[in-house]
C-alpha cells in the first residue's frame, strides 16, 4: 500500500539554506521539496496552496532526523541502579522512546566491552543488550533505526574475546578504541579522574590510589597489543573505527596508521588539528557546548568550532543536548541552522557510510523532525535569553513515530 504524506507550512532546513514550504514523502522517501514561493506549491498542496491538504507544521522548523553516534543511555536504562537490572527488551524500548523524543531517527547504542577480572558481568551485559537491541529492532518494536557502537577498552584482559562474540553482528557499525587509564588522554588531569571516581563510587583516598595503580598495570599489560588487534579485527569486518580521547600528535599518528576514520572527543586543539589533517572527522559531545566546556577540563567543543575543527556533535550523556547545542550555536551567531543541522545529521551519517539519510533532499529517506523553538527570557546565565528546541513530531522513513 502506497503512503503519501505532505508536511506543509514548515521552515525547511536544507543543506545550504532554510526555506518556507512543503515536503512530500511517498513510501518512506522524500519526493518533493517545494518552497512556498514556487509555482509548484499550489500543485503540491492542492487548490488552497498552503491552506490545502497535508499536515500543517504551523511554521515550525522541519529538520533532517538526527543521527546519533555515541549515546551511553541504553546501559543506564538496563541498569538504573547499582547492581539492579531491568528487563533488557523493555529497557531498550524505553531508551528508544527517549532518544526519538530528542529528535533522533538513527541511533548507535554505545556499549562498553572490556573489564577487569572482577567485572565479568560487564561482558555478559554487552551480550544481553546486543541481543535485546537486535530482537526489538527485528520485531519492529523501535521507533528509531538502532545500530551498535562498541566502546572497546583496550587496556583490559577480555576486550578481544568479547568482540569476537558480538562484533560480527551486522548491526555493529562503529568501534571506538578507548584507554581511560588516568594520567593521559581524557584524564590527563588525575585530579579530574579522582573527582569522577569519588563522585561515582565514593572511593576513599586509599581506594582511589590503589585503583590508579591497578589501571596502570593493566594498561602496561594490554593496551598497545589490544589496540592493534582490535583495529585489525574491526578492519577485517569493514567496521568504521574511532579513536577516543586522542590528546597528542603521536596518538593521532598511531590511530591514523590503524585505519581510524573518526576522532571521538579529542582533548586538545593539537590532536583535533592533526586528526583533520589525517582525514578523520572530529566528534565532540553536545553537552560540552551546552555547559560551556568539558567536565574533564579538556578542550571546549566551542573552541574547536572556532578553529574550524568540529564536524559532529553527539549526545554522549544527555539525549536532548544535540538539538539544544545546535540552537544555542545559532543564537550565538556561531553557525547557520543548516550548518548546525549538518553537525547532528548529515556529517554523522556520512561518517559511518549511511548515505541514504541525514539531509532533506529528494531521493533520500524521509527521516524528519519537527522542532518548535521556545524562547526563554533573559537571565544571569543567559543575558540574551535562550532558545529551547521542542520536538513536536518525528518521522522515520515517512512514518510518524513520535
Amino acid at each position: 500500500m502506497t503512503t503519501d504524506t505532505i508536511l506543509r507550512n514548515a521552515q525547511i532546513v536544507l543543506a545550504d539554506e532554510v526555506v518556507h514550504g512543503s515536503v512530500r514523502m511517498i513510501d518512506g522517501v522524500i519526493v518533493d521539496v517545494v518552497p512556498s514561493d514556487s509555482a509548484l506549491d499550489g500543485v503540491l498542496t492542492g487548490p488552497g496552496g498552503l491552506d490545502g491538504p497535508g499536515e500543517d507544521m504551523c511554521g515550525d522548523y522541519l529538520m533532517p532526523g538526527l543521527v546519533e553516534l555515541h549515546t551511553d543511555q541504553v546501559e543506564g536504562h538496563f541498569q538504573p541502579r547499582p547492581k539492579r537490572f531491568w528487563d533488557p527488551i523493555p529497557a531498550v524500548i524505553a531508551h528508544d522512546a527517549q532518544m526519538t523524543a530528542s529528535g533522533m531517527t538513527t541511533v548507535l547504542d554505545a556499549l562498553r566491552i572490556g573489564g577487569s577480572p572482577d567485572e565479568a558481568g560487564l561482558a555478559a551485559q554487552a551480550d544481553i543488550l546486543v541481543a535485546a537491541i537486535v530482537h526489538a529492532a527485528d520485531a519492529g518494536l523501535l521507533r528509531a533505526d538502532h545500530l551498535v557502537h562498541l566502546r572497546c577498552e583496550v587496556s583490559t584482559y577480555d576486550v578481544v574475546d568479547v568482540f569476537e562474540r558480538i562484533g560480527g553482528h551486522e548491526r555493529v557499525r562503529l568501534v571506538s578504541l578507548m584507554d581511560h587509564t588516568p594520567g593521559q588522554r581524557q584524564y590527563a588531569d588525575v585530579e579530574a579522574f579522582r573527582t569522577y571516581m569519588v563522585g561515582k563510587h565514593s572511593f576513599s583516598d586509599a581506594q582511589f590510589e590503589a585503583h590508579v595503580v591497578d589501571l596502570h598495570e593493566r594498561s602496561a599489560l594490554y593496551a598497545d597489543a589490544h589496540r592493534g588487534e582490535m583495529a585489525r579485527r574491526a578492519s577485517a569486518r569493514g567496521i568504521t573505527m574511532a579513536a577516543h580521547d586522542d590528546a597528542t600528535l603521536a596518538h593521532v599518528t598511531e590511530s591514523s596508521e590503524l585505519g581510524v576514520r573518526i576522532s571521538e572527543f579529542p582533548t586538545t586543539v593539537e590532536a583535533a588539528r592533526a586528526a583533520r589533517a589525517a582525514g578523520q572527522l572530529v566528534v565532540m559531545g553536545a553537552p560540552n557546548i551546552v555547559r560551556g566546556g568539558s567536565h574533564s577540563g579538556n578542550v571546549a567543543a566551542a573552541e574547536l568550532l572556532r578553529h574550524g575543527l568540529l564536524d559532529i556533535l553527539s549526545s554522549d550523556y544527555v539525549p536532548a543536548s544535540p538539538l539544544q547545542a545546535v540552537f544555542a550555536l545559532v543564537a550565538n551567531g556561531d553557525v547557520t541552522l543548516s550548518q548546525g543541522a549538518a553537525l547532528v545529521s548529515a556529517n554523522p551519517a556520512r561518517a559511518i557510510g549511511l548515505h541514504d539519510r541525514g539531509t532533506i533532499a529528494v531521493g533520500l529517506r524521509a527521516d524528519l523532525v519537527r522542532v518548535h523553538v521556545h524562547e526563554l527570557a533573559a537571565s544571569a546565565h543567559h543575558p540574551s535569553g535562550a532558545p529551547v528546541p521542542i520536538v513536536r513530531g518525528v518521522w522515520r522513513e515517512g512514518v510518524r513515530v513520535a
